[in-house]
C-alpha cells in the first residue's frame, strides 16, 4: 500500500533527513582525507605565510593510494551458476545482460571505491523502459534504514538526494519525490515500482555482527596524520636549517638599516672575509635530515602494515626483489582483496537477482547459486601462468578448454569464442577419433 503524503513527510523530516545529515558529517571528514583535503596540521596563529605554505605541501594523498591499491584488484568479469549447467555450457546470458546493458563493467569501479573508502555504498535497481536500471550511489548521497542492519538483505526504506535540491524516499512499493519550497519540505509526486522490497543493495567493505561497516580510510586517519606531521617537520628543517650559517662578530656596522643590509648582502660565499682585531668569523652547522627522513619512512611503513598494503606500493622502493619476494610482499593485499571479492560478489549477485525479478525472470531471481567471477589481476608473468596451467592440465587432468579463461588477459568471451571455433573446426585427430568411435558403435550395435 502506497504511503500517504503526510506519512512520507514525517518519515523524511523526523527520521531520514536528520540521520542522513548526521552521517553525512562523519563521511565528509573521510571524504576530505580521500580527496586530498585532510584536516590541517595545527600551526601557531603567528605562523608566517611560508610556514603555512609548507604545511600545505606536507599533505599527501595517502588514503587515496591505499584505496586505489585495493580497488585495482577488483573487477567483476562474469557470472556463473550451477543451476544453469547444460551440456553446451552455462546459460547465464539473460542474468548477465542487465549488467552489460547498464555499463556496469566500467561503473562497478566507482561502487567498489565508494564502499572501500566510506565503508559501504549502494546500488539501486529500478524498472526501466528496456529493462532494469542499475545505478551506484555513494553513502554521502543516500541513506538506508534496516530493521536489522547485520542480517537484512534489503532496507525498509531509503533516502536519496536529488538534483533539484530535494530528496527521493523509496519503500517497497513506490518512490516519493520531495523538494524544499520556501524553506519547507513539500511532497511533489510518487512513482510506483511495485518491486516488493526497497530496491537498494548495500556493498559493505567489512560488516560485523552488529551491522557496523568500517571503511579503509577512517581507521587510518591517525596514522596518516602522523605521516603528514613528520613530513611537515622535515620540510621545516629543510627550509630553515638544512645549510650552514656563517656569522661574523665584532664588525663595525653603520647605523642606517638599509646600509647594514647592503653590507650583509656583500658578504657572499665567494667573498674574501677580512677584519680588524676583535673580529671573529665562524659557522653554525646545519641540522642533519637523516633522522627525520628515517622517521618519515617508518611512519609510511606503519601505514603499509596496518592497511595490508605492500610497502613498495607506498614508498616506491623495490630493489632486486625475486619473484618469490614480490609474491610474499603482495600476499596480505591478495588476502584482503579476496575477502572484499566475497562480499562485493555477493552484493553483485543480489543486484542481478533483483534485476531478474523486476524483469519477470523469476527462475533467475531465485537462483542463489549465482556467483560472480573476478578477473585475475595478479602480477604473474605469462610464462609463470602457462607453466601453472600446463601442470594443472597434465597432472590433475583438467580439460584444457576449462583453463583457457584463466590465462592472463583472456576474458570468458574470448575463451568461449575459442571453444566455439574448436567445435566447428575439429582437428584431423578428432575427426579420426569420431570416425573410429562411430564405426565401433555401429559394430557393437
Amino acid at each position: 500500500m502506497v504511503m500517504k503524503q503526510k506519512a512520507v513527510l514525517e518519515l523524511a523530516s523526523d527520521l531520514l533527513i536528520p540521520q542522513f545529515t548526521h552521517e553525512r558529517t562523519r563521511l565528509d571528514v573521510i571524504d576530505g582525507w580521500l580527496r586530498w583535503n585532510p584536516e590541517q596540521i595545527n600551526v601557531p596563529n603567528h605562523a608566517k605565510q611560508e610556514q603555512r605554505g609548507l604545511r600545505d605541501l606536507s599533505e599527501s594523498g595517502w588514503m587515496s593510494l591505499v584505496v586505489t591499491n585495493l580497488a585495482q584488484q577488483l573487477f567483476a568479469e562474469q557470472a556463473h551458476s550451477s543451476d544453469r549447467l547444460t551440456p553446451e555450457g552455462e546459460t547465464v546470458a539473460p542474468v548477465w545482460r542487465p549488467w552489460l546493458r547498464n555499463r556496469m563493467p566500467s561503473r562497478q569501479r566507482a561502487i567498489h571505491r565508494a564502499a572501500l573508502s566510506y565503508g559501504y555504498a549502494y546500488t539501486t535497481v529500478m524498472p526501466g523502459d528496456t529493462g532494469s536500471v542499475i545505478r551506484g550511489f555513494s553513502p554521502r548521497n543516500m541513506f538506508a534504514v534496516y530493521q536489522d542492519p547485520a542480517i537484512d538483505e534489503y532496507p525498509m526504506y531509503y533516502l536519496r538526494k536529488s538534483a533539484d535540491n530535494g530528496y527521493l524516499v523509496v519503500d517497497e512499493e513506490a518512490a516519493y519525490r520531495l523538494v524544499y519550497q520556501d524553506s519547507r519540505l513539500q511532497f511533489v509526486d510518487y512513482n510506483v515500482h511495485a518491486t516488493g522490497v526497497a530496491p537498494a543493495i548495500r556493498y559493505s567493505n567489512q560488516i560485523d555482527l552488529e551491522g557496523r561497516t568500517p571503511g579503509e580510510v577512517e581507521p587510518l586517519i591517525t596514522v596518516a596524520k602522523r605521516v603528514n606531521k613528520t613530513t611537515f617537520d622535515r620540510l621545516m628543517l629543510q627550509h630553515y636549517n638544512s645549510w650552514k650559517v656563517r656569522y661574523a662578530t665584532g664588525l663595525d656596522m653603520p647605523e642606517d638599516p638599509a646600509e647594514r643590509e647592503r653590507i650583509k648582502l656583500m658578504l657572499r660565499q665567494s667573498d674574501m672575509l677580512t677584519g680588524e682585531e676583535g673580529v671573529t668569523f665562524g659557522t653554525l652547522d646545519e641540522t642533519p635530515l637523516e633522522g627525520i627522513i628515517a622517521a618519515e619512512d617508518k611512519d609510511v611503513e606503519t601505514l603499509a602494515a596496518i592497511s595490508q598494503t605492500p610497502a613498495h606500493a607506498l614508498t616506491g622502493k623495490m630493489i632486486n626483489l625475486s619473484a618469490e619476494a614480490i609474491a610474499e610482499a603482495r600476499a596480505m593485499l591478495d588476502l584482503k582483496a579476496g575477502e572484499r571479492q566475497v562480499g562485493f560478489g555477493d552484493s553483485h549477485a543480489q543486484t542481478l537477482r533483483l534485476a531478474a525479478h523486476q524483469e519477470g525472470r523469476e527462475e533467475d531471481a531465485a537462483d542463489f547459486t549465482l556467483t560472480v567471477d573476478w578477473r585475475d589481476l595478479g602480477s604473474r608473468s605469462m610464462n609463470q601462468a602457462a607453466d601453472a596451467l600446463g601442470k594443472m592440465a597434465s597432472m590433475l587432468g583438467i580439460p584444457v578448454e576449462k583453463l583457457w579463461d584463466r590465462i592472463p588477459g583472456v576474458t570468458p568471451d574470448v575463451a568461449q569464442a575459442w571453444l566455439t571455433y574448436k567445435r566447428e573446426n575439429p582437428s584431423a585427430d578428432e575427426l579420426l577419433a569420431r570416425a573410429v568411435n562411430a564405426q565401433s558403435n555401429g559394430t557393437d550395435g
